[in-house]
């Protein structure tokens, strides 16, 4: 098999630039001494060729396309029964790795966010992720409060890990090129271990804080039918990407008292 058909409905687009694909494994820092390595839709394994130079890590790879997997036991034979054919959003992380283990890959456009959910899920286990994803989704990710890029995975995201915006990617290096430009970030896990009021709930205020972003957080929050003099305090005139992750952590910590 000389070369793997980049498919739509997969939301394909195989990176072609040998230096950047290079540059995005080099982000990898292996925060605690992880010595795992997943990566997410390798498609014909640009990234994956460069991970196997690292003997500091296992490298498994993951992919969906009956194709990719074909192509990835062909041409990378020492990876084994390392080379998975699943479904990264329903696969059971924990039968891969018995402990820690880091993320990297050139994300599919529209399941990025779900990516990222699941990741959320399993923080405990994944201290660090490398991903390209489209620029516009990196930069919400990587945002601070007061710009209108941060959003409700922003909030929910930083609660547990540090992001930073490394580099964007132009449409041109990939086969078929994208319509948008993409964006290269590093997430590694903070400190936090978990919050101080119920995540649940926390979850929900976020999510209902950014329905609708114009509002005020008074308005958005209409849902949790908290008292009249609570929602006369100060933060309920604010809006959504105002807020700070510690601030929404005060804010679950007010809703959980009065609800």
């Amino acid at each position: 098999m000389s070369k793997v058909s980049p498919k739509k409905h997969l939301g394909q687009h195989f990176l072609v630039d040998q230096n950047i694909a290079r540059k995005i494994v080099e982000q990898l820092t292996l925060p605690g001494g992880v010595e795992d390595v997943l990566e997410i839709g390798p498609g014909m394994g640009v990234l994956t060729q460069y991970m196997l130079e690292h003997k500091e890590y296992r490298t498994t790879v993951l992919d969906i396309d009956r194709e990719s997997i074909a192509y990835l036991q062909q041409h990378f034979p020492q990876l084994g029964d390392r080379i998975i054919s699943a479904d990264f959003l329903k696969t059971d992380l924990s039968k891969l790795f018995p402990g820690k283990f880091s993320i990297i890959g050139n994300f599919p456009y529209n399941i990025s966010s779900q990516i990222f959910f699941k990741v959320l899920e399993h923080r405990d286990v994944v201290p660090e992720v490398v991903c390209m994803i489209q620029k516009e989704v990196a930069e919400r990710l990587a945002s601070p409060p007061g710009s209108k890029a941060y959003g409700i995975l922003s909030v929910l995201l930083q609660a547990f890990y540090t992001i930073e915006y490394k580099f964007t990617v132009h449409e041109n290096v990939f086969h078929p090129p994208p319509k948008v430009k993409s964006g290269v970030i590093h997430v590694v896990r903070n400190n936090r271990e978990s919050l101080p009021c119920s995540e649940k709930l926390f979850f929900s205020v976020v999510k209902n804080s950014f329905g609708t972003r114009r509002k005020t957080l008074r308005n958005c929050l209409k849902t949790f039918n908290l008292p009249p003099e609570i929602t006369t305090q100060p933060v309920f005139d604010q809006r959504a990407e105002q807020l700070s992750v510690e601030d929404f952590i005060a804010l679950t910590q007010l809703v959980e008292q009065n609800i």
